[in-house]
């Protein structure tokens, strides 16, 4: 195939015969000369793709120009600390990876790559990069993160086919200008640096859709007029204090926009004008109110505002998620503040107008609804409405229920989806248990730290939404509900999960765990090759990284299988 494996063997050298596997005849043709057709040595292709990751390498001979053939080299994850002279000869290499390494420098005949298209250098020991790193015109994506690296060349100007550059974690104190001709760059990830300014020529590069500036000395928004294309601009963990409203109206394709741990006071109303914005985080800032025309964003799914001392947000809605607070902020557009001649607020005591019971959603919707009433308990009467009617669906959500309403398991026989979302329960007492038909239970927003072993008897549960709870452990009895498809588990503080019991769970196919504090993502995770939809994003693992994440699902199980220690 030309493809030669050797990652992970715990090689200290590489075999001499590797780098001379395009030239010597196999040993086998001295003694056996009647071949079938798969041993016609002389007919083998040349090796084109080596890879030699993973092993204990202190150093790569100078015999690799042996092998002019190869495409690809991958010594990742070695203990390399230089890199021979001679890499220069193999001129139609095209991705060189040499990352997780003890690299001082890179020697200069690399700049002689006319193909080169992928140099990875990340996790190595680098303090400066070759002056004439910009003659590798090919290039398209360069990961120089997690090094000493103090500058950059002002040569990189001359990559103009630079795709993805990723120049994080470095001690970078400013970005040159001529940065701003990389025509092509689509990303650039300056995470974790001192960088106290971006250059405003940095504004004119006309590709660019993500920005990551995290982690840096930034006092503001950097002004980016010609970036059209910007869909996410990551400026969290930094010492902005102000947003400029013009900056905002620059960003008009924004996605994404992350400015968590920052001391912004104010939000402009002209952050309306960002249209396309889905995600905004503002958490753990210095943010006393909101424009209510925030509400009106359209596409807006995930608004992040913890941490902020805000007034006019009650902290139990910022619990309830985004959807409840954009409501909110749209509803305070219409009365900006009580006129006299409005309605009082509903108390948390349930009036008997508010207590009537639909009978036609239980007859011909088979549907008992008792929700958004701020009830502590449901009345009598609503259990005792159902009467003989077969009732398969409750929604008890948006109330102050601190308990499983006991008489749901009068309904054992018919019911199959359960709605408690939004609520103060604290604990899942055995009642539920019972409900045997039970295929959809939704306890979002609740007060939820464990679940109790008995659920266990819910065997056709296949879809469960327990985010916005306080779950500091994955609950173990999910593991053992064989009929679970969904397992919707976002913003709660699970630390960690087991891979090998999931994989038990044929039939998962979503597994959401955004938002919570894993540490790391077991390579193992990978096997659970039935997962169509894995959410992992906003948690403080450090691999995969969030490049990889954004690439979806597959991908991250590829990479996960990729680190599996075989």
């Amino acid at each position: 195939s030309g493809q030669l494996n050797l990652a992970g063997r715990g090689l200290t050298h590489v075999p001499e015969h590797v780098w001379r596997i395009n030239l010597d005849t196999p040993e086998e043709a001295q003694q056996n000369l009647s071949f079938g057709a798969a041993d016609r040595w002389w007919e083998q292709t040349d090796l084109t793709k080596l890879i030699l990751a993973s092993n204990k390498l202190q150093s790569l001979s100078e015999d690799v120009q042996l092998l002019p053939a190869l495409t690809m080299l991958d010594v990742h994850d070695n203990q390399l600390t230089s890199l021979p002279s001679a890499l220069g000869q193999l001129e139609n290499l095209q991705k060189l990876d040499v990352s997780h390494n003890k690299l001082r420098s890179l020697p200069e005949e690399l700049l002689q790559l006319p193909h080169l298209r992928s140099l990875l250098v990340q996790h190595n020991e680098l303090s400066q990069l070759p002056e004439g790193l910009g003659q590798l015109l090919s290039l398209e994506e360069l990961d120089v993160s997690n090094n000493q690296l103090t500058a950059i060349p002002t040569s990189f100007a001359l990559l103009v086919n630079l795709v993805r550059l990723n120049l994080a974690c470095n001690q970078l104190k400013e970005l040159p200008a001529d940065l701003s001709a990389m025509k092509s760059l689509r990303q650039l990830d300056c995470t974790k640096n001192y960088l106290e300014t971006v250059p405003p020529k940095l504004a004119t590069m006309a590709s660019l859709e993500q920005l990551y500036l995290r982690k840096n000395k930034l006092r503001s928004l950097p002004e980016l007029p010609s970036c059209k294309l910007l869909k996410e601009l990551h400026a969290g963990e930094n010492q902005i204090e102000i947003l400029n409203a013009e900056n905002l109206k620059q960003l008009s394709s924004l996605c994404v926009l992350e400015l968590r741990d920052n001391k912004i006071k104010a939000v402009p109303e002209e952050i309306t004008v960002l249209q396309k914005l889905e995600r905004l985080d503002l958490a753990n800032n210095d943010i006393s109110r909101l424009p209510y025309t925030l509400g009106n964003l359209p596409q807006l799914k995930f608004l992040a505002l913890e941490g902020n001392p805000l007034r006019t947000i009650r902290r139990d809605l910022l619990q309830k998620g985004t959807q409840e607070l954009l409501k909110y902020l749209r509803s305070k557009i219409q009365d900006d503040g009580p006129g006299p001649g409005e309605e009082p607020p509903v108390t948390a005591m349930t009036l008997p107008s508010q207590s009537k019971v639909n009978i036609h959603a239980i007859t011909t919707l088979k549907l008992l609804e008792y929700s958004d009433k701020q009830a502590a308990a449901i009345p009598e009467a609503v259990f005792d409405a159902v009467g003989a009617n077969p009732v398969t669906a409750v929604n008890f959500s948006k109330n102050q229920l601190r308990e499983i309403p006991p008489r749901l398991v009068e309904l054992k026989d018919s019911v199959c989806d359960v709605s408690l979302g939004f609520n103060k329960i604290s604990s899942i007492s055995s009642e539920l248990c019972l409900l045997q038909k039970l295929t959809h239970l939704d306890l979002r927003n609740n007060f939820l730290t464990a679940l109790p072993e008995e659920m266990e008897a819910l065997k056709r549960l296949h879809t469960i939404n327990l985010a916005f709870n306080r779950f500091k452990v994955f609950p173990s009895v999910l593991y053992h509900l064989p009929a679970l498809e969904n397992i919707l588990l976002s913003n709660n503080q699970v630390g960690s999960i087991d891979p090998v019991q999931l994989k038990g769970l044929d039939k998962l196919g979503t597994l959401d765990l955004q938002n919570n504090d894993l540490l790391q993502v077991p390579p193992e995770l990978g096997n659970c090759e039935n997962l169509r939809s894995l959410l992992l994003e906003g948690n403080p693992f450090r691999t995969p990284r969030a490049a990889v994440l954004a690439k979806g699902t597959a991908a991250v199980l590829e990479y996960l299988r990729s680190r599996i220690p075989s």
